[in-house]
């Protein structure tokens, strides 16, 4: 068996980030790191568009994905109350990004946070290692340059054969 390892490919000329402005002492650390991230990756443009919640984030998603960019960032935060809404609105968008992300084949970093504390989701979204916005930018950034490789067959390879 041959084992093909590809290499990444040309860094996206431009993501998306669809970011909830409910929760916003929350979300909008997370929104920096991710522009942030992009910059540092050397990503040419970065659209930012904001809904009112998560729930709004899969609709967002699927736009940003249709509008051409490469990779998508979903940022959000879901924070559990007193009634089970949040498990309703967590399980929801969760799969609606991931349902995007299946269906165009463009790579949706998630970092909508579903915490049962607040102060879990300010750990999460604090500047520097750990925040969830950084960390969701770099993995769909990584994953649409690997994809990007593998769809033109341009990444460099190797090629590992077992005995």
């Amino acid at each position: 068996m041959n084992r093909i390892d590809i290499d990444p490919g040309r860094v996206p000329g431009r993501i998306g980030i669809a970011v909830s402005a409910f929760n916003e002492p929350i979300t909008e650390p997370m929104l920096d790191a991710a522009i942030a991230e992009a910059e540092r990756a050397g990503v040419a443009e970065t659209i930012v568009l904001r809904v009112p919640g998560a729930m709004e984030l899969p609709l967002a998603v699927q736009s940003l994905a249709e509008e051409g960019c490469e990779a998508i960032v979903a940022i959000g935060a879901v924070i559990k109350g007193e009634t089970d809404h949040y498990e309703y609105v967590a399980e929801h968008a969760t799969r609606g990004i991931t349902d995007v992300s299946i269906r165009t084949g463009v790579p949706v970093g998630n970092a909508l946070l579903t915490v049962r504390e607040y102060e879990h989701a300010v750990e999460r979204s604090l500047r520097g290692p750990g925040n969830k916005g950084a960390e969701a930018a770099e993995a769909a950034i990584t994953l649409a340059r690997m994809l990007s490789a593998l769809r033109s067959g341009t990444g460099d390879t190797d090629v590992h054969g077992s005995q």
